[in-house]
């Protein structure tokens, strides 16, 4: 039996015992899927839980349904990991948002360092329409419960308060001294594993030392990745994985 496909719809499209659909969700299920009454198909409003429907209508402008099961999805990683990514061009940034959301990022966090080939904070609301629509067809399809959070583009000193203030703070730096393995094994020693880790990665051109000495001084520790040298884009995803999977997030389920 094929999954069923998934939808994340806004919370008062859904009633107790029925939902009611619009918009491109609609164009999704007539025009792409050909999904007809009778057909089941899974929502989720954004709460951690999933709700199976039968569609009972699926017309030009909306589609109805009847709520069968309601359960609670069991995909969303224990650890809060929050990805604070330097901006980078292209469709980079687009996809680290993509896999990012695949593994299993709870936030992502646009950051803007000395050499990000953009140099504002302010993103058009076409680019920031296109970002979220790319986190939720990766949430849908990756089975998440929950969409990772987009925040605003903030500056590095913003950022790095932030990362503190929430729990332990990374950031990847190819002068550091300290691997991310060794930071992961002196976090299994503490009494109360984390609730948040956050994790800052670099532009095209990594981060420039002063950035790194200004990171730690507001707390934020180094860390590498070994001797290679990763492509923006991927240090970050990698370094997620290896902190998914050394938490145990990785396992398959039962």
């Amino acid at each position: 039996m094929n999954p069923l496909h998934r939808f994340f719809i806004p919370p008062d499209a859904l009633a107790p015992n029925r939902v009611i659909l619009t918009g491109t969700v609609v164009h999704q299920l007539r025009h792409v899927l050909r999904l007809r009454p009778g057909d089941h198909i899974i929502v989720l409003d954004d709460s951690g839980w999933e709700h199976e429907v039968e569609l009972t209508e699926v017309s030009r402008e909306r589609a109805e349904g009847a709520v069968l099961v309601r359960r609670l999805v069991e995909t969303e990683p224990q650890i809060q990991l929050s990805l604070y990514q330097s901006l980078l061009k292209g469709e980079r940034f687009e996809w680290a948002l993509q896999k990012g959301t695949e593994l299993g990022v709870m936030e992502f966090v646009p950051t803007l360092a000395a050499r990000c080939v953009v140099q504002h904070l302010d993103l058009n609301a076409h680019r920031l329409e296109r970002w979220t629509r790319i986190v939720q067809e990766a949430a849908e399809q990756a089975r998440r419960g929950r969409l990772p959070r987009l925040q605003s583009a903030m500056l590095l000193p913003e950022a790095c308060k932030r990362m503190v203030r929430a729990g332990p703070a990374l950031m990847l730096h190819e002068g550091a001294r300290t691997s991310l393995r060794q930071v992961l094994h002196e976090l299994d020693r503490l009494d109360r594993p984390p609730l948040n880790l956050s994790l800052l990665v670099g532009p095209e051109g990594g981060f420039t030392e002063q950035e790194a000495t200004l990171a730690e001084r507001y707390g934020v520790r180094l860390v590498g990745l070994g001797p290679r040298i990763l492509r923006a884009e991927t240090a970050g995803l990698v370094a997620a994985a290896a902190i998914l999977y050394h938490l145990g997030e990785l396992e398959s389920p039962g």
